[in-house]
């Protein structure tokens, strides 16, 4: 396999935080649906991503260049996997003749997406996300096998899923070219996934978006990835949230901008004006000698925050200026000019 820390340009000893960060960004830019993604790209850092997230597979990773307990070994100018246990086990005795266990492997993550309204947003909501996942063959039920037959033990391997080259007191083993490393073989493959045992299908999840989410926030629902072989643990949804822009609010980190038009004589002499909230419209005071562009702050009528409480609505005032005026408007504003107004 590629190795991991290069293929997320992370050195050996990085933080889990830093691995995080570097996986969060390097997938938004190679996302499929992102603007000049690459599938192949993006599948090599989930890849990358699921060997340094995981603790195991890190630990096995640096200390065998591998994540399953194998290692690698030079036999001449060429390379193969050394199985550890037919290692020692060819050494010690016992090793060569024994059946090789299926290793659990953790099923991969994976990556969806849905868009809610600046309000949905604000308010909170419940969505129903549609994910395509690898699930067990309903035929077959992940055997294989045609329905009424089952695999069988690999004549090649007895089992074990692998070939081994003796070397004096070392084996090379080298996955078996008959069954692949499964250590059985499919005579009668199923029509319906024609011998993979798995299938591609869409389930339905309903995942709770909190209230005050930003756009681009990514939301873990654990085990509702790619099943898990072997036994292993399934993999983890990841859910990446759009906003649509408001019309009326623009966002600031947990506090909300919004536009009020003012008169000249209301930001001149001070006045009483209607702002909307997104809990609805507030009066607000307008100090006299008001500037256009000045932010009038009121407290906790932003979007709601993580951790509780809620950040403050921004009021940006805007001078507004009339297209047409009376003939007495214009009367007072010439007067105005020559007091000069």
């Amino acid at each position: 396999m590629a190795n991991p820390y290069d293929t997320l340009g992370v050195p050996k000893n990085a933080s889990a935080d830093e691995i995080k960060k570097a996986y969060r960004k390097l997938a938004r830019e190679h996302h499929p649906d992102a603007s000049g993604g690459d599938e192949a790209r993006f599948k090599e850092i989930q890849g990358a991503y699921d060997v340094l997230s995981d603790a195991e597979k890190r630990t096995a990773y640096d200390a065998y260049g591998a994540t399953n307990g194998r290692m690698r070994a030079e036999s001449g100018t060429q390379f193969a996997d050394v199985d550890l246990s037919d290692l020692f086990g060819s050494i010690f005795g016992g090793g060569a003749g024994r059946q090789r266990r299926p290793v659990p492997e953790r099923g991969a993550d994976v990556e969806a997406h849905t868009t809610l309204s600046f309000d949905d947003a604000l308010r909170g909501a419940e969505v129903r996300v549609p994910v395509e996942l690898e699930t067990a063959c309903r035929t077959c039920g992940g055997t294989g096998a045609e329905p009424g037959t089952a695999p069988t033990i690999c004549p090649q391997c007895g089992g074990r899923g692998v070939t081994s080259d003796s070397h004096g007191l070392f084996a090379l083993s080298h996955p078996c070219p008959r069954c692949r490393g499964n250590g059985t073989v499919v005579e009668h493959p199923c029509k319906t996934c024609r011998g993979s045992g798995h299938e591609r299908t869409t389930k339905n999840f309903n995942v709770k978006i909190r209230p005050g989410i930003k756009d681009g926030a990514r939301i873990r629902v654990g085990g509702k990835g790619e099943s898990g072989r072997n036994g292993g643990p399934a993999g983890d949804l990841f859910v990446v949230v759009h906003v649509q822009p408001s019309p009326l609010y623009t966002r600031r980190g947990d506090d909300l901008v919004v536009e009020v038009p003012v008169g000249y004589a209301d930001a001149a002499l001070g006045a009483s004006i209607e702002v909307s909230t997104p809990d609805g419209p507030i009066s607000l005071k307008v100090p006299a000698g008001s500037q256009p562009g000045k932010l009038l702050k009121v407290k906790g009528r932003g979007a709601p925050k993580p951790k509780g409480g809620k950040g403050d609505l921004l009021a940006r005032l805007k001078l507004t200026v009339p297209e047409k005026i009376s003939k007495r408007e214009r009367e007072l504003l010439e007067q105005l000019r020559k007091v000069g107004g």
